[in-house]
């Protein structure tokens, strides 16, 4: 199983040491996020300051981008880091498409981003291949690449996308067209057993692939403190209220709770959360265990399952520097 970091949330001058530390411990990659900071901006300094370690975005928002932005940069990414990045992109859900980004959230989610996807693909084509641009779609048509903004090819064409999702449509657009899958880290085994990755299997079968030809990926919650606890119970509340990931706590009859949270985080009323969030829902959103089990306990659950697993806290060097060790030798 590959182990994956997170960087944490600070300034791009924080980067460079962080990416190091990283890939000194044995880091498979070191994935960036979307919330506070743009996620592409870190991966110049990531590929710059190493020489092995892999480096994505778990995710980039792509209804908050063209086609075009996203090819631009993800094909100057990949040659910058010598074929080591990855293009993770995520929907978001509605609210934050028109009022975070202000752009228009589409009829169909899977549908148009089934279509940034090929059109992104066909700027890369035609990039590589000098071939003229001629992409149609319902929402797009692109013919229009004079050499001018022609960047050429690439020493690197073949740039991994990976699809997050937490529901089946995303899953099968994953196993349909994807190199890889971020399942939501608001998941249980059950879900990903039962739901996930039986859609991503159809997704596969319908486009005539094989089970190898994609690799899932995911965050897991951690719980080795009391303190810890109080975080995760509090992040499982706030993802349980939200609507869009209601089929998760629907699979394990806790459906009539998620109505509840989402009542109270309409009300603004998020320090009353938590307190619904039963220990047996504890224990099937989070691996618990003291930090010198947590490899064992993660092999345990995730084995089999995942290919590729964080944890669902940034990696901080010199924070929890020996737990790192011993998770990375112990997977």
């Amino acid at each position: 199983m590959i182990i994956d970091a997170t960087l944490p949330l600070g300034p791009l001058s924080s980067v460079p040491s962080i990416a190091s530390a990283a890939e000194k411990l044995g880091f498979t990659a070191l994935w960036t996020t979307e919330t506070m900071h743009d996620p592409f901006l870190p991966c110049p300094l990531i590929a710059e300051h190493t020489q092995h370690l892999g480096l994505g975005t778990a995710v980039a928002i792509a209804f908050a981008r063209s086609p075009a932005s996203l090819a631009y940069t993800a094909w100057d990414l990949a040659q910058t880091s010598a074929g080591r990045f990855i293009l993770g992109l995520g929907t978001q859900v509605k609210a934050h498409i028109e009022r975070r980004f202000g752009m228009p959230w589409p009829e169909s989610v899977v549908g148009h981003l089934r279509e940034q996807i090929d059109a992104v693909r066909a700027f890369w084509t035609t990039w590589q291949t000098n071939q003229p641009l001629n992409f149609r779609s319902e929402h797009y048509k692109l013919n229009l690449m004079s050499p001018f903004f022609n960047p050429g090819p690439s020493e690197y064409p073949d740039i991994p996308i990976y699809i997050a999702g937490v529901n089946t449509g995303l899953a099968r657009l994953a196993g349909e067209t994807a190199q890889g899958f971020h399942a939501h880290p608001f998941h249980t085994i059950k879900y990903l057993n039962e739901v996930i990755l039986p859609a991503i299997e159809q997704g596969l079968l319908k486009a005539s692939r094989t089970r190898q030809e994609i690799k899932i990926s995911t965050s897991a919650f951690m719980v080795t403190s009391p303190e810890e606890e109080t975080f995760v119970r509090a992040q499982v509340a706030f993802y349980a209220s939200t609507p869009s990931y209601r089929p998760v706590m629907a699979l394990h009859g806790w459906g009539e709770i998620a109505s509840q949270l989402s009542t109270l985080a309409s009300r603004g009323r998020w320090a009353e959360m938590p307190a619904l969030v039963s220990d047996d829902m504890l224990e099937n959103f989070a691996v618990i265990a003291p930090p010198d089990e947590i490899p064992t306990a993660l092999l345990q659950r995730y084995g089999g399952v995942v290919d590729r697993l964080g944890l669902y806290i940034p990696f901080i060097p010199g924070e929890r520097d020996e737990f790192w060790g011993n998770l990375l030798r112990g997977i």
